[in-house]
């Protein structure tokens, strides 16, 4: 059984509750040896991860928040969604030191787990800084990257919606250069949706299943993306409540393949404009991309994963 351990910055867009969801059901299951959250406020989005486990009988998973927005990491209040809506009521947050983050990381490294990060690169950074050269040690996937536009017919996007790494710039910078990640950037993700006409199979997928029912119906409430990217975009179906940027970097870390292209590029990094930037470049150092994937067995496969009772 594969181990694996999520860096997470579940509570706000609602792609990482599906990216966890299916890690939870995946086919054959898989060892999450530890779940840390990043770019958290007092424990909040750790909680809600907590509770995520108590839904789905896994308390048995190591948890711990790691670095919190009162650290100064990011240039703007990340903000949590209404809790009431998505939540259906209050949740207890779940602080504890940062240590405990970063004590939890190191042992999943030791004990060669996969590490993939669906958040910003907060807590990787501040590992690193811990203890120098253990990203080098790591199979590391990382949700982020844009070096070639996304594809006609899907969002027109730009460096700048790239959010796990923009919003922490420096995290982001030192971890590209001081690991040997496999980056599924938004380029691609954006080719992938969750659809209003899953709904009626989620809310017979359980306790889970209906959780993440009820937080896309406040999400399309929130973010109109139907009316945004479906009635716009013509390679995205036109019920799209939400991309599935998360789920997807999940299933290439564990080794979903099936219509996946992996490239390796010479990448330069560099900061311009305040901007980080991956451009192809003679002098850059090798990272694993992927280029290419289709959207839609992505989509069923991830619904036919998360759907199961």
């Amino acid at each position: 059984m594969q181990k694996v351990h999520l860096d997470t910055d579940l509570g706000g867009d609602i792609d990482d509750l599906c990216a966890l969801a299916m890690l939870l059901r995946w086919p054959g299951g898989v060892e999450l040896t530890g779940i840390t959250v990043v770019g958290d406020t007092f424990g909040r989005r750790t909680g809600y991860v907590r509770r995520v486990l108590e839904l789905a009988d896994r308390t048995d998973i190591p948890l711990a928040a790691g670095a919190e927005t009162s650290g100064g990491y990011y240039p703007y209040d990340l903000g949590l969604p209404d809790e009431l809506r998505y939540w259906g009521g209050p949740v207890p947050p779940s602080p504890n030191p940062l240590r405990q983050a970063l004590d939890l990381l190191k042992k999943s490294i030791e004990h060669n787990a996969t590490l993939i990060g669906i958040g910003p690169y907060t807590n990787l950074y501040l590992l690193d800084l811990e203890y120098p050269g253990i990203l080098q040690q790591a199979r590391l996937f990382l949700m982020g990257g844009y070096v070639f536009p996304p594809r006609q017919g899907f969002p027109a996007w730009g460096n700048a919606m790239d959010f796990n790494i923009q919003v922490d710039v420096r995290s982001a910078q030192h971890v590209l250069t001081h690991s040997n990640p496999t980056l599924i950037p938004l380029s691609v993700t954006v080719e992938t949706a969750l659809r209003r006409s899953y709904l009626p199979d989620l809310r017979r997928a359980g306790r889970l299943g209906q959780l993440i029912a009820r937080q896309m119906e406040a999400f399309t409430g929130d973010e109109h993306n139907e009316e945004n990217y479906g009635k716009t975009c013509p390679g995205l179906p036109r019920d799209i409540i939400n991309f599935q940027h998360d789920p997807l970097a999940c299933a290439v870390a564990l080794g979903w393949a099936d219509g996946i292209e992996i490239q390796e590029l010479p990448l330069l990094i560099e900061v311009q404009e305040g901007l980080l930037t991956e451009r192809i470049h003679p002098a850059g150092s090798p990272i694993r991309m992927v280029t290419k994937i289709d959207g839609g067995r992505f989509n069923e496969f991830w619904l036919r994963v998360v759907s199961q009772p």
